[in-house]
């Protein structure tokens, strides 16, 4: 399953940085974050919980970025 969220991150280095989170975390199979865009593409493994994953990903997120919001609904 492939999802695009609306994202608000502040520099295209902090984008590349969730973008390398995301893609190392399971029950994601492929990820992309475009600063210039301002959306975070994620593709989960099947049966993944992708409510689940993306608050740990938004609280990863913040962890890079504290301004990061991550538009999930």
């Amino acid at each position: 399953m492939k999802k695009t969220y609306k994202i608000e991150v502040d520099c295209p280095v902090c984008a590349g940085k969730m973008e390398e989170q995301a893609k190392k975390h399971e029950g994601v199979k492929d990820a992309a974050v475009s600063f210039l865009t301002q959306k975070m593409k994620v593709e989960f493994e099947e049966n993944a919980d992708a409510a689940k994953i993306m608050n740990e990903l938004k609280a990863a997120c913040k962890k890079i970025e504290p301004d990061c919001e991550i538009y999930t609904e």
